[in-house]
């Protein structure tokens, strides 16, 4: 695998910033970090990336110790931290040179650059200097020069933050373009911005890790009821969905549109599809409801 955490653990005096986790993640997968602010997110990724030491644990990058092997643990990572720290009086591209001078690129320098400036849509900025741009296209610049020296994984603290809605889409699928062949993490406050890029998340609440899983089974953990909207072309009465006998409760969301709860674990889509059929009703819209990320989140940081 990438990147291995065991035991990992962040003491600030008496406080827990992280408190002995432990995950893995392998190449080709991108890994959404959640939590809430305080959380243990920024410590994480500032252990990952060597520039805080752990107070006890573990964490390993491409086999590499962070604690004893920190330059080669350098090598192998991309980092954006959260406040993406630029130099504003250098221009774009000599930014991104200077940059490679520290990674020692040699010939490929300006290859890379090239590249770089190509991807994150930086091309009409390039002779700007970077404290001219716009937060979206400093953003820019923070994720060019993470991604400068090809490095195998990737970590993202708020990539997304400060740009518009069409970066935001451009930017998310970069991300995803380039989890296929590098590891990826990066942290988010944005739940739909987690639930369109990650295959997998994580969330941290209070140092410790609460959840970890697929975005799709972490919505299924949540609540066992199974709640599904409907909606009939005609007025119906009821008496007559009280007839329905794997469904706990009901509400009418407006004419013809009603919510329905089911028994626990119960799919009720069928039952009600039957009984629209035997009352001759016409059925427009039939949907099972899914627990955003967002609800999971609030549950599990309660």
């Amino acid at each position: 695998m990438s990147v291995k955490v065991t035991n990992l653990t962040k003491i600030y005096g008496t406080q827990h910033a992280v408190d002995g986790i432990s995950f893995e993640v392998n190449k080709g997968q991108v890994l959404g970090f959640l939590g809430p602010n305080g959380a243990g997110k920024s410590t994480t990724m500032k252990m990952l990336t060597c520039f805080v030491p752990q107070s006890s644990g573990s964490a390993l990058v491409c086999g590499f110790d962070t604690t004893t092997e920190p330059l080669e643990v350098t090598k192998k990572i991309g980092y954006l931290p959260e406040n993406n720290p630029l130099y504003y009086d250098m221009y774009v591209k000599e930014y991104l040179e200077f940059m490679a001078g520290l990674h020692k690129l040699g010939k490929i320098t300006q290859q890379r650059i090239n590249e770089m400036i190509e991807i994150t849509g930086l091309t009409a900025e390039r002779k700007k200097k970077v404290g001219q741009l716009s937060k979206g296209y400093k953003q820019r610049v923070g994720l060019a020069q993470a991604m400068l020296h090809n490095p195998e994984v990737l970590i993202l603290d708020e990539p997304t933050s400060g740009l518009d809605p069409n970066q935001l889409v451009e930017i998310r699928s970069l991300i995803k373009q380039l989890g296929k062949d590098k590891t990826v993490i990066f942290s988010s406050h944005i739940m739909q911005e987690v639930q369109a890029v990650a295959d997998r998340v994580i969330i941290i609440n209070k140092g410790k890790i609460v959840a970890d899983d697929s975005t799709e089974k972490l919505q299924s953990r949540v609540g066992n009821e199974i709640i599904v909207t409907a909606e009939f072309k005609q007025t119906v009465d009821l008496a007559l969905l009280k007839n329905i006998k794997t469904v706990k409760s009901f509400n009418q969301l407006k004419d013809g549109k009603w919510s329905f709860v089911g028994e626990e674990n119960k799919d009720i889509r069928e039952d009600i599809f039957n009984f629209a059929k035997e009352k001759n009703l016409t059925l427009l819209h039939l949907n099972k409801e899914e627990y955003s990320l967002e609800e999971v989140f609030k549950q599990l940081t309660r």
